[in-house]
């Protein structure tokens, strides 16, 4: 009888817990608390904080190798599958009319992954810190987390660093989520009141056909020019000529709601299984998220810069806080250049013209993977 208690004793969640497990639940229900209490893209951080939870379960083992997470990590993002949807998806709800509108406004879009080239060296200079050794994969890998663009960074780490993928997803999706903590500032410290206060003219309207052949020309162009680059904007120009043709609701529907929901339930519960303990606490995984700060700091600050130039250039047409936008980070930066326009200005209505650079930031990450996978991989 004593045995038989002693071995139920062994068995329970109690006897197994290790510090660093209750450490990484507290922090899986801190990303619960800010999706929930503060509204931080909830689509995400609901299913990584609870996968964080699952993970660091003693004894149960769910997030192994033949575990529900680990069998949904295997099966969709080292395979890359799970990106793929996602871009699809994004394609199918993105709406590239004010892109269109104002073509000079990719420009924002293109400086705001500078973010990704300098932290692709800080990467590699972390190599002088004891216990930390980056290859140039992994820190080509590591310097995406730079572009905000969640899939994108799990697509490029599946393919240049598997061993550093949790890692890197974890990172790249707290980061976007965390959009309207780490902006705000960068923006208020690069730009003037005057600036914040510039209001900008209502965008052309752009027509059906302008809608349909954008991404057939996209697609094209970055086939000829950067094929590394194609099963991202292929997908992503694949979900937005659904949307576009106005012929297959049906399907633009699905890839907008259904799919793109059902994918990112099981990402989100997959990244969240890189949260156990045993793996997330080393100096490697805190250097990744050292150098995410760094690199999504660096794109904000760079999509700045480069939006106070055209606003000189233009003769103050342009707001620069909208550069800010140019991270891919859809449509969270967006709308906190929105806000902080509007603090500004209660007149001051940047929404649409924000989304310019921002759907931009989308294609220049894919765009930056392809260059990093062609040089790198």
């Amino acid at each position: 009888m004593e045995q038989g208690l002693l071995q139920l004793w062994a068995s329970t969640g109690l006897y197994n817990f290790t510090f660093g497990q209750v450490a990484m639940i507290v922090v899986g229900g801190l990303l619960i608390f800010l999706a929930i209490h503060k509204g931080f893209e909830p689509l995400l951080l609901i299913p990584i904080g609870f996968g964080g939870i699952l993970a660091n379960i003693p004894v149960a083992a769910i997030a192994g190798p033949d575990g529900l997470l680990g069998i949904l990590y295997q099966a969709g993002i080292e395979t890359g599958v799970f990106p793929l949807l996602i871009f699809m998806g994004v394609g199918a709800m993105t709406d590239f009319g004010p892109l269109l509108a104002r073509p000079s406004l990719m420009i924002l879009g293109a400086a705001a992954q500078f973010g990704i080239f300098f932290t692709l060296f800080g990467a590699i200079a972390m190599n002088l810190i004891p216990g930390i050794e980056f290859s140039m994969a992994d820190a080509a890998a590591i310097a995406i987390i730079g572009g905000a663009d969640g899939p994108t960074a799990i697509y490029v780490g599946s393919r240049l660093a598997p061993d550093l993928l949790g890692a890197i997803a974890v990172a790249a999706y707290s980061y976007m989520a965390l959009v309207p903590i780490i902006q705000p500032p960068i923006m208020k410290l690069l730009t003037t009141e005057e600036e914040r206060k510039t209001k900008m003219t209502q965008l052309r309207k752009v027509s059906k056909l302008e809608r349909i052949l954008f991404p057939l020309i996209l697609l094209l162009v970055t086939l000829l020019l950067l094929p590394s680059a194609t099963p991202l904007v292929g997908m992503l120009c694949f979900g937005n000529l659904l949307k576009e043709s106005g012929v297959v609701d049906r399907l633009s529907n699905t890839a907008q709601n259904e799919l793109i929901n059902i994918v990112t339930i099981f990402l989100g519960l997959s990244v969240g299984s890189k949260l156990a303990a045993d793996k997330f606490l080393s100096a490697e995984t805190l250097g990744i998220l050292l150098l995410g700060m760094v690199a999504f700091s660096i794109g904000t600050a760079a999509g700045l810069i480069m939006g106070k130039i055209m606003y000189r250039i233009t003769g103050k047409s342009v707001n620069p806080l909208i550069g800010a936008a140019g991270v891919s980070a859809v449509p969270m930066a967006a709308r906190v250049a929105n806000k902080i326009g509007l603090q500004a200005n209660p007149q001051n209505f940047l929404l649409m013209h924000a989304m310019g650079p921002n759907v931009a930031g989308v294609i220049g990450s894919a765009v930056a993977a392809g260059v990093l996978l062609a040089i790198v991989g």
